[in-house]
């Protein structure tokens, strides 16, 4: 019975501490961007548009993607 009060009194610290350690910094997300745009090669605007989808956590569907996905 006492294991259960430790372990209940202990998740919702656990909950609190979780989010601060998996969440990047500004400069952490823009270096995983700029990284995703290196490897995909993307110039121009299609890398500012890249970049700001990654910065914002939308996902970037190019727009031949999406007119080949109407397609099907």
């Amino acid at each position: 019975m006492p294991g259960r009060l430790v372990l209940a009194a202990l998740v919702p610290l656990l909950m609190l501490a979780t989010p601060a350690a998996a969440a990047a910094t500004k400069a952490q997300k823009m270096e995983i961007c700029n990284f995703g745009a290196d490897d995909q090669k993307l110039t121009g605007a299609k890398r500012n548009a890249f970049i700001k989808r990654c910065m914002a956590n939308e996902n970037y569907e190019p727009e031949a993607r999406k007119d080949a996905e109407k397609k099907n």
